[in-house]
């Protein structure tokens, strides 16, 4: 009997802004400080764009150096996911946009938004694509501009947050690596503990929205908290029992990278080592749909990973999602 195809990420590519924010830095605009927000988060400082950066500008440099990568051209893929809840306006599609500056006029695009969960969910989709063989090379993007949609004046969503983009080129597995499992999951009645109530169709733009600040991330950091670390334990151990692995298998753990302690809370419940973790949380903070795949793409780039390596990613994010992948490299 034949094997069932398997998508594998055979290239990474990553963007970011040049501009840094330093702790020392949002010291001077809001009540706050470099220890409070390092020993509540373990950022030390994050990546912002600049008045002409856009989506979709670090979309086109992380995907080109990815496309570069696996020696691929923009005219060889033939599908473009862009996983994001920053666009930058609301139609068309950042997919589109992208597609459009990379002259990658072969594929079909679109969006996905899952919050900080949409790069999982993406190579999810991206699977289906290439179990089905509906596609043969896949152009998946991470990126998320959450600068400008963040309240300033809050302190305790204001230092979480930075700006940058995370590529990958997924194809079909050769052997036996590649995806071996992942689970997505949803629950929409948790939706008002991170939301923007104000500019979609409910409250459109209005001089209204934006004196409320209703256009800016809303979120209820304790009970996120609570979630994130039972969930993130939960279902990387799922996708491990799904391939009668367990903890002590993996090779690295990829979390989103929310927050230092939610991450060590949740390894502490996997008995999963540090040592194992792979994190840039401290210079980073929260990039939404591109943590992932920007720590993947250091992570290769710096040699750590290596072919054979089993490694889990697991995320969470607005929604509320969730979910947990397991691949061979």
């Amino acid at each position: 009997m034949k094997p069932e195809k398997a998508a594998a990420i055979v290239s990474t590519g990553r963007a970011l802004p040049v501009g840094r924010v330093t702790n020392l830095d949002l010291e001077e605009i809001v009540d706050t400080n470099d220890e409070w927000i390092r020993t509540r988060t373990g950022i030390r400082e994050r990546r912002m764009v600049n008045a002409s950066e856009t989506n979709a500008d670090l979309s086109v440099s992380a995907a080109r150096l990815a496309l570069e990568r696996a020696a691929l051209r923009p005219e060889d893929v033939d599908l473009l996911i862009v996983a994001t809840v920053t666009p930058d306006q609301p139609l068309p599609s950042s997919a589109c946009l992208v597609q459009a500056k990379l002259n990658a006029y072969n594929a079909f695009a679109f969006d996905l938004a899952a919050g900080c969960t949409g790069f999982l969910y993406g190579l999810h989709v991206a699977d289906k694509f290439i179990k089905t063989g509906s596609a043969k090379n896949i152009l998946l993007i991470g990126v998320d501009i959450l600068s400008p949609i963040i309240d300033w004046q809050d302190r305790n969503t204001c230092v979480l947050f930075g700006d940058g983009a995370g590529a990958v080129v997924v194809k079909e597995a050769k052997g036996s690596g590649g995806l071996k499992a992942a689970r997505m999951f949803s629950d929409g009645s948790k939706a008002g503990l991170l939301y923007i109530p104000g500019g979609g169709t409910r409250l459109p733009p209005s001089g209204m929205v934006v004196e409320k600040r209703l256009h800016y991330v809303k979120m209820n950091g304790p009970e996120i908290f609570k979630f994130a670390v039972k969930i993130m334990a939960e279902s990387t151990q799922q996708v491990l029992e799904m391939c009668a692995k367990s903890p002590q298998d993996l090779d690295y753990l990829i979390p989103h990278q929310a927050n230092m302690r939610i991450i060590e809370a949740a390894c502490k419940r996997l008995g999963i080592d540090l040592s194992k973790v792979l994190i840039n949380i401290e210079r980073y903070g929260n990039m939404s749909s591109a943590s992932i795949p920007v720590v993947l793409d250091e992570a290769v780039e710096e040699g750590k990973i290596k072919s054979g390596d089993l490694i889990a990613m697991v995320a969470f994010g607005a929604g509320l999602t969730w979910g947990a992948a397991l691949l061979e490299w």
